[in-house]
């Protein structure tokens, strides 16, 4: 059994070393730049920015959404933001169609061309995840994808890119988290 602060020192350490390595890299940095401004548009031009993703993504979209229409770090009016999590929609979709077309339709069903679409996923081969894409794509809706690993299918699908290069779903998440939270302040600052 491994000890306490083995578990602690190699999580932190992990965490730290794929910080260290996004820092450096001139491509993440630019992606970032291009997804903030791209959000900041949606704001601007009164789009909704929309987000899914499964399981702890899932749950990091709706903590995106949160943020932004409630509040992130100062006192300002609501943007306009909506995740695709609903519970009866998505088990309503899923028990009468199918589990992979369950973001699509929403896609479908609520963006347009001033909106963006932020999809989640550690491995970007999700095919609900793959579906909302390319249903985005048809509605000229751009889309911002925040993955892991090599990126999978979604990375060569999505507009922008933001891959964080590690197999480890629990350190892809934090960084996932730590990009939301820095798409809010951003966002945010002009309010």
């Amino acid at each position: 059994m491994k000890g306490i602060d083995n578990i602690f020192n190699n999580a932190m350490d992990e965490s730290v070393l794929i910080r260290q390595h996004l820092l450096l890299d001139s491509s993440f940095k630019e992606e970032f730049k291009r997804a903030c401004e791209l959000l900041l548009s949606a704001r601007i031009t009164s789009g909704t920015i929309y987000s899914c993703g499964n399981g702890g993504s899932a749950c990091d979209a709706m903590h995106f959404t949160e943020e932004l229409v409630a509040r992130y770090s100062k006192e300002r009016i609501g943007i306009k933001a909506m995740h695709f999590m609903d519970s009866s929609t998505v088990t309503c979709w899923a028990n009468d169609y199918s589990y992979d077309s369950v973001y699509s339709r929403q896609v479908e069903t609520f963006c347009s061309k001033n909106d963006v679409l932020v999809v989640l996923s550690t491995s970007g081969n999700s095919k609900n995840i793959i579906n909302a894409i390319k249903a985005a794509k048809l509605k000229s809706v751009p889309v911002i994808y925040l993955g892991g690993k090599d990126g999978g299918e979604a990375k060569k699908l999505a507009d922008i890119s933001l891959v964080v290069p590690t197999t480890r779903t629990d350190r892809i998440q934090e960084i996932h988290i730590t990009l939301i939270h820095a798409f809010c302040e951003f966002i945010e600052q002009d309010l």
